[in-house]
């Protein structure tokens, strides 16, 4: 008798445990969760009632906990194969992807609550977001640079792809962009001849640029010239204007003393040379001024 009532209370008291394990369940730090309810989200005020980190109740054997991790999730792609828009030319693409999971009940139906199927759709998004952004580009363009605006645009594109499964793309990044090795030299060859081009342009752009100045600058330098040769006719012949209205005006004072002047001038032009010999007859006006002095 004693032992049936043992294994009553034994089994009574494993029911109990079971219905308060059944009941609780534990949400750890960096987890978010909901509960299911015979098939439906439990919602208060239409909206999913979300679940922090601790310890909380539900009722058991109805209710169910989906606990998601909400922490930040990174996979790498170690390599795709892209063609570039030459369509000959195959690139080897490494990248990889960091996001975590911001609306958990958009995530739990759309994935299942599963982190590779959440992974596998990214990683579809992005390889189709690579070959059409590839497929615009020539090689050349892939290896020598553009990478991190490659980048964004994907990050960009994915988002959107990402929002519909309730999770958000923290960042792309390529970590390697390779060539198959028997395209490698031909590809580094046409580099090299784009380069020289490129180069070759510059130095011809620069130039003509040179000779532009040189020519502005020779413009400029003739017309300043001009412009002063201009300037210094004019300050002569109002020189010589005013020096003429000076003479007429003092000749007409003093014709006297003017003719004086100029005789001696004469004198002065014509007597200078030490070797010089003139001359003139002594009725000669030349010598009015040393006979009758006025």
């Amino acid at each position: 008798m004693n032992g049936k009532m043992n294994n009553i209370i034994a089994i009574i008291l494993a029911l109990l445990l079971l219905l308060v394990f059944s009941s609780i369940f534990i949400v750890k730090e960096g987890n978010r969760a909901f509960l299911i309810r015979l098939g439906d989200i439990v919602k208060v005020n239409d909206q999913p009632e979300i679940y922090n980190p601790g310890l909380h109740f539900k009722i058991p054997f109805i209710d169910r906990a989906k606990i998601i991790d909400i922490r930040l999730q990174s996979f790498e792609e170690p390599s795709s194969r892209i063609l570039t828009s030459e369509q000959n030319y195959m690139v080897i693409v490494d990248y990889y992807v960091k996001w975590k999971v911001v609306d958990l009940v958009k995530f739990y139906v759309r994935t299942g609550g599963r982190t590779d199927t959440a992974e596998r759709l990214i990683q579809q998004k992005i390889n189709d977001t690579l070959r059409a952004e590839f497929g615009r580009k020539k090689i050349t363009e892939v290896i020598s640079g553009e990478r991190s605006n490659i980048m964004d645009y994907m990050k960009t594109v994915t988002n959107k792809r990402a929002s519909e499964i309730g999770i958000e793309i923290i960042d792309v990044r390529i970590k390697k962009i390779d060539l198959p090795q028997e395209v490698s030299s031909s590809v580094f060859e046409n580099m090299r001849a784009d380069r020289q081009r490129v180069a070759t342009k510059h130095r011809s752009d620069g130039k003509a640029a040179a000779e532009k100045l040189r020519a502005e600058a020779d413009k400029e330098s003739t017309l300043i010239i001009a412009e002063a040769k201009k300037d210094g006719a004019k300050l002569r012949a109002d020189g010589d204007a005013k020096a003429v209205k000076i003479f007429s005006s003092s000749y007409s004072k003093n014709k006297n003393l003017f003719e004086i002047l100029r005789s001696l001038s004469a004198y002065e032009e014509s007597l200078k040379q030490s070797n010089s010999t003139v001359v003139l007859s002594l009725e000669s006006k030349f010598f009015s001024l040393m006979k009758q002095p006025k």
